[in-house]
């Protein structure tokens, strides 16, 4: 059996990105129906190895030349991760503890997506609930690695990264509460912006959460897609509250100084491995390179209480999720068909729930402790994972709770900190490990900074370039 899976061929697609997709069919090299047919039979020889489609719309896509014009993206085929409602499809979040109706209506996230010009091919797996770094639950979905099938595709982004990332779309949705746009993105070797908060729609409903640490956004292989992303979301709907980002093209030529977080402490987060470390020290090298200043420091808060009560929130979401889904889902949830993951979460908020507006406040204090290293430094760099990518079953539902817990907050160690600050933060593809596995490299910036975040992305991708699998 092939355990890399590419999907990259001599067809309409080609190796394009979606800006360069676009591009062939504004100036009629391709027609948008050979795109569309492109990319259904790139999906569906990839499918049965990667398991990242939860839902066809096959015809729907097939339909849209003759119905839809306009947007920088036209034509575009693209998948939607199966947390945003779409017309006339269910909405099922990764679980099958519900039978999801059809929804009436699109979200408004999916509305924005789609201003862009993208044509959805269907709708890609998660995690249950989105919870989960990894999604390996062999009732509904066991998503595996493009790169690699023994390993994760990561989570829980899970679909729209394999499918981007072996080359089916060139961009796809995802959404972030604790780095499951970046994680995968850092996993499959892809461009993953968690834009700042409330810059692009939410999840529908998300808005009533005491922290708002759900983002959307894209997964893309190159920087140029995430910057056209961004700059047509921004028209669709611009929030006044932010600066406006535009249509960033290039890297600034400003110089920056930027902190390198160096966090490799015993306790609940585990020491940084080895490799993800020395990617951090290269990339170091490599802004100094360019002229930017690099000054090591250690994180500036206590990551290991951050953890505690960041794990109190999400259980808060999984309670939630679980015992009120017949107001969050519009469907009766069987709660004895939950994953333990699941299940352990909720257990820990309903034993601990006098807890959460402590865990809120602390949650909120960390953040600003972090947000104010941005006083003296114009970014910040840390890693997205704490060790290499984990095979499937490393967080199988088979496992305890207790286990696949301590297994997700030792990789999954650094990303959640900017769903809390609601800063931007984006995943870049900086290198392989010894396994031939994606490893990201995560870069953030103040508030409303997004722009910031593309320019250097840019510089980078020129100075270094993104190892793909259709190399």
């Amino acid at each position: 059996m092939n355990k890399r899976i590419s999907a990259f061929t001599d067809d309409a697609l080609g190796n394009l990105d979606a800006t360069g997709v676009a591009e062939a069919i504004a100036k009629k090299h391709v027609s948008v129906q050979e795109i569309t047919e492109a990319a259904i039979a790139r999906a569906e020889k990839v499918n049965p190895s990667l398991d990242a489609i939860k839902v066809k719309a096959y015809d729907d896509a097939r339909q849209y030349g003759k119905l839809k014009t306009g947007g920088a993206f036209y034509g575009v085929p693209t998948f939607i991760k199966d947390t945003d409602n779409i017309k006339g499809h269910p909405t099922q979040m990764g679980t099958g503890a519900f039978t999801s109706k059809k929804a009436k209506s699109n979200s408004k996230f999916v509305n924005q997506f789609q201003s862009t010009g993208v044509n959805y091919l269907g709708k890609t797996t998660l995690p249950e609930f989105g919870l989960l770094c990894s999604t390996e639950n062999p009732k509904w979905n066991v998503t595996r690695n493009p790169w690699n099938t023994d390993y994760t595709a990561g989570g829980s982004s899970s679909g729209s990264a394999a499918l981007v990332a072996c080359g089916a779309v060139p961009i796809a949705s995802g959404n972030d509460g604790a780095g499951s746009i970046r994680i995968p993105a850092a996993i499959n070797g892809l461009i993953g912006l968690k834009p700042t908060r409330n810059r692009v729609y939410g999840l529908d409903g998300a808005e009533l959460m005491p922290i708002g640490i759900v983002h959307q956004g894209v997964l893309t292989r190159s920087v140029r897609d995430t910057a056209l992303f961004v700059s047509e979301a921004e028209k669709f709907n611009h929030n006044s509250r932010l600066p406006k980002v535009g249509h960033v093209t290039q890297a600034s030529k400003k110089r920056l100084k930027i902190a390198f977080i160096e966090n490799r402490p015993e306790g609940k987060m585990g020491r940084q491995g080895a490799e993800t470390y020395q990617l951090q020290l290269e990339t170091a090298k490599l802004l100094e390179s360019l002229g930017h200043t690099v000054v090591q420091i250690p994180l500036p808060i206590d990551a290991d209480s951050m953890i505690d009560d960041f794990l109190n929130y999400y259980g808060f979401l999984a309670y939630m999720s679980s015992h009120w889904g017949r107001f969050v889902f519009q469907a009766k949830v069987d709660k004895s068909q939950l994953e333990p993951f699941t299940l352990g979460l909720s257990q820990r908020f309903k034993s601990s729930a006098f807890k959460l507006p402590k865990n809120i406040r602390t949650l909120r204090k960390m953040g600003n402790d972090c947000t104010a290293m941005f006083n003296q430094y114009d970014m910040v760099m840390m890693p997205v994972l704490a060790h290499r990518t984990p095979k499937v079953g490393h967080f199988s539902p088979e496992l305890t709770f207790e286990n696949v817990c301590r297994n997700a907050v030792e990789f999954a160690t650094y990303t959640g900190l900017y769903n809390v600050t609601g800063e931007p933060a984006i995943s870049l593809p900086m290198g392989l490990d010894s396994n031939g596995m994606p490893l990201g490299v995560q870069f953030a910036a103040p508030y409303g900074e997004d722009k910031r975040l593309l320019e250097l992305a840019y510089e980078i991708e020129e100075a270094k370039g993104w190892a793909g699998i259709g190399d």
